[in-house]
């Protein structure tokens, strides 16, 4: 039985633009916060300095501890400032050159994390999915291979599978500590083949959130992602986990019930994206569990998922079945 005095512990999966969003929510509730995040990147500043330096791809981190922190708003813009010069430094965020700085200085990418967590006072733990860089690759339907997380989405071919290189990748004990104590596990919002899966594909990783007996939700993306989801319905995003997975462990999934307004849906098709489907009586055969809700907001022409909707969502789901006092 869970300890009623400590906080409930929430073990947030992702990457990309979705996983910040919804920490910036979730971060103002009582929880204890472990976010395990997707270090596959390989574009712009990310990219360079994987390369460069051989250390795992700091941006999708670096949004993560920006979203968690509890600093000055001056100060977070400073560690998201992007340069925008004719030199070397152009293109490069503020906040991915003091990670790679600090992991050149401690010698290692999670000690780097740990102690720009205590510079920006972030609420909540980050953890990269594995401490060292990874290659993302897809096999197409057509069997040809693509390589690298940011070609992907751009190939024009539909993804049957993805996976990660070097075969040896170790996830940190402290990732799979955090799995094993949760009391709720979260995968999403964010891109399925370069941002969810990359985390779940790790050695271990997957394997322990099939037998954790924490509530698994999957918080299903509002629209489909040319390149990636296009015409996905949401069963078709939990049985692409499956199909990697080898089994079925998510016990319910989040949706958005309410119609994307039409301005907005003409907004993304330009981009080939449209609201995803809720195959209802298909996500029920699949034994999961439905909720919905009006979970989404708009602003800067984008369409995101309401930080403070899904938040308040995901506390009450804790706090109702974690036996743990609010």
């Amino acid at each position: 039985m869970p300890d009623k005095e400590r906080q409930p512990r929430v073990v947030i999966i992702g990457g990309g633009t979705g996983l910040p969003v919804l920490l910036r929510g979730l971060k103002k509730y009582p929880v204890d916060i472990t976010a395990i995040v997707t270090v596959a990147d390989d574009g712009g500043s990310s990219g360079r300095l994987r390369e460069d330096m051989h250390i795992p791809a700091p941006g999708d981190i670096r949004n993560v501890l920006a979203a968690l922190s509890d600093v000055e708003p001056l100060v977070e813009q400073m560690f998201q400032h992007r340069f925008q010069s004719k030199n070397e430094l152009s293109g490069h965020s503020l906040g991915n050159l003091i990670l790679a700085a600090m992991t050149s200085l401690t010698g290692d990418f999670v000690h780097a994390i740990q102690e720009m967590s205590k510079f920006l006072n972030v609420r909540g733990k980050v953890l990269p999915a594995a401490n060292q860089s990874v290659v993302l690759h897809a096999e197409m339907e057509d069997g040809t291979i693509v390589t690298g997380e940011s070609k992907i989405p751009l190939s024009g071919k539909k993804i049957k599978r993805v996976f990660l290189s070097p075969q040896q990748i170790k996830p940190l004990s402290e990732t799979i500590q955090a799995i094993k104590q949760a009391d709720l596990i979260v995968i999403g919002p964010g891109s399925l083949y370069t941002s969810i899966l990359p985390n779940l594909l790790v050695p271990g990783i997957g394997k322990e959130i099939a037998r954790s007996k924490a509530k698994k939700v999957y918080i299903c993306n509002l629209m489909t992602q040319a390149g990636e989801t296009l015409d996905y319905s949401a069963s078709d995003h939990i049985k692409a986990i499956y199909d990697h997975m080898g089994n079925a462990y998510i016990d319910r999934i989040l949706v958005n019930a309410e119609a994307i307004p039409i301005g907005i849906q003409e907004r993304y098709q330009a981009e080939y994206a449209k609201p995803v489907v809720y195959d209802v009586e298909s996500l029920k055969r699949m034994g999961l569990e439905i909720i919905q809700g009006h979970i989404f907001s708009y602003e800067d022409d984008v369409i995101r998922h309401d930080t403070k909707k899904v938040a308040d969502l995901l506390y009450n789901m804790l706090i109702h079945e974690s036996h743990i006092a609010p």
